[in-house]
């Protein structure tokens, strides 16, 4: 049995359905029972529980051959993270306890960042299973090209895209969820020991002239690139409702100064092969 959290999200969904393809039994580990009929459909065993919850996490996860934990993403978090150092206090106790064979946890580009960043949330839950007498595989995905869909209505309307990744002409390393989700269902049907890191970009690396040409591409339409200046973000980001955005520009500055980075030699990555406007006609229907 393969267990997965976070299914009703892209990236867990995309696991699910890559090991329900293969013939492998799944359970779908889901907070809300309104969003199990989906899953019960396709022959999903339902476990559920709150990623809060260490009692319904190793119940959820008691005999599995394999646990996929896809930690909640809270974008606008408090100070110190508490609400994802109570996710990832369950998380451990719950493997500690249930100890599935083994566990393959979405992690992310820039994990090994000693600078407090939004994606620090995903460092603290890497220190935290490292400590599992368990085998376990952290992926480490670079930027999402579904991020791009925040640009969609003015690339549709205006022509423009605001970026933040700055300069415009720099190549990020990015990559589309069905990647991710392929490449962690394969990870979770390996056999391994102890502790690994698995890197993973798409095709080819990415800058904000390179998104705006595809979405010229996909759009039929003149698309530019515009730099959002520094001293803005913070207005704009309050503006937009976050209450704490500084844990989410500090990961921008991680981007642009690239210590958010890989931290493995590239001959060892895996590579994507979703290719940008692929993902982009799927997000404009």
């Amino acid at each position: 049995m393969y267990v997965i959290t976070g299914i009703t999200g892209k990236v867990g969904g995309a696991v699910a359905r890559n090991l329900l393809n293969k013939g492998q039994a799944v359970r779908a580990v889901i907070r809300d029972p309104r969003k199990a009929d989906e899953w019960q459909a396709l022959g999903c065993d339902i476990a559920v529980a709150d990623m809060y919850d260490t009692a319904a996490l190793s119940k959820a996860f008691k005999g599995a051959e394999a646990v996929f934990i896809l930690p909640p993403s809270d974008f606008d978090p408090e100070p110190g993270f508490p609400e994802a150092r109570k996710v990832i206090a369950a998380v451990f106790r719950a493997l500690e306890s249930a100890r599935p064979q083994k566990v393959v946890c979405l992690s992310t580009i820039g994990a090994q960042a000693t600078q407090t960043n939004l994606l620090t949330q995903r460092t603290l839950m890497e220190e935290s299973l490292n400590q599992l007498d368990l085998p376990v595989t952290f992926l480490r995905p670079g930027w999402f090209m579904e991020n791009s869909a925040l640009d969609i209505e003015n690339a549709r309307h205006n022509g423009v895209i605001d970026s933040y990744l700055q300069p415009l002409d720099k190549p990020v390393p990015m990559v589309a969820t069905a990647d991710v989700g392929r490449v962690s269902a394969e990870l979770m049907q390996q056999t391994w020991t102890g502790k690994r890191i698995i890197e993973l970009e798409g095709p080819v690396r990415i800058s904000p002239h390179d998104l705006a040409l595809a979405f010229a591409e996909v759009l039929e339409r003149k698309v530019v690139a515009s730099a959002v200046p520094r001293e803005t973000w913070e207005t704009l980001f309050r503006a937009q409702g976050a209450n704490h955005p500084l844990p989410r520009i500090q990961m921008i500055d991680g981007f642009n100064e690239e210590w958010i980075c890989f931290e493995g030699d590239i001959t060892n990555r895996v590579i994507g092969e979703v290719e940008l406007t692929t993902v982009l006609r799927g997000m404009l229907g």
